[in-house]
């Protein structure tokens, strides 16, 4: 089933980049999932990507384009947006794509996420030393920003690293490292409690 799945996005997603071309802007079907202004559409899991580094965008776009990110077949999301990156690609129009987005007006989304937001601060602690105690990033460490994300995407990619969905290839060293870091995560409680924090970042 979530073969048939990956199969029909593929079709859809390269259908709308076929028919974008003439429609205007060339980037404006990424608002179709990601939504007004990209800053997500939670009704078809499409994470907010609005506010996000340039750089860290552009490193997993690369990565689905390559077949470091997006490969198990656990990974529906992935599966969805590896036809896109590759056409970004194929097009030399991937770092173009990235530039548009940054140019979009991005809001902080509605929290979705409940846990024991005090549990969730003593777990965060450790994600602090690369992400920032205001989970503001560090593009020393290129680890991106936490706050004013999708929380419900945080709670995916977390259990996505714990599970070995995501993180597992060897040409993804920051994917590694993440795994090893949301390997500490006991269980999916710990998950949501440490999200439930980082929506509480400003």
């Amino acid at each position: 089933m979530k073969r048939v799945i990956w199969k029909l996005a593929t079709v859809a997603a390269l259908t709308l980049l076929a028919g974008v071309a003439e429609a205007g802007n060339q980037f404006d079907y990424c608002l179709v999932c990601h939504g007004a202004n990209a800053n997500g559409n939670l009704a078809i899991r499409a994470p907010k990507l609005s506010g996000m580094e340039a750089l860290y965008m552009t490193r997993q776009l690369k990565n689905f384009a390559a077949g470091t990110r997006g490969v198990p077949a656990d990974d529906v999301s992935g599966h969805e947006m590896r036809p896109v990156a590759l056409r970004l690609e194929k097009e030399g129009v991937l770092d173009a794509a990235v530039q548009f987005i940054g140019t979009l007006d991005s809001r902080k989304p509605t929290a979705t996420v409940r846990g024991d937001v005090q549990q969730g601060q003593v777990l965060y602690a450790a994600c602090a030393e690369c992400h920032g105690p205001k989970g503001e990033g560090n593009a020393q460490l290129q680890a991106p920003a936490l706050a004013a994300r999708s929380d419900w995407y945080l709670v995916t990619q977390l259990n996505n690293y714990r599970l070995g969905v995501r993180g597992t290839d060897a040409r993804d060293a920051f994917g590694a490292q993440m795994r090893a870091a949301a390997g500490t995560l006991a269980d999916d409680q710990a998950v949501s409690d440490v999200v439930a924090y980082i929506n509480t970042l400003p």
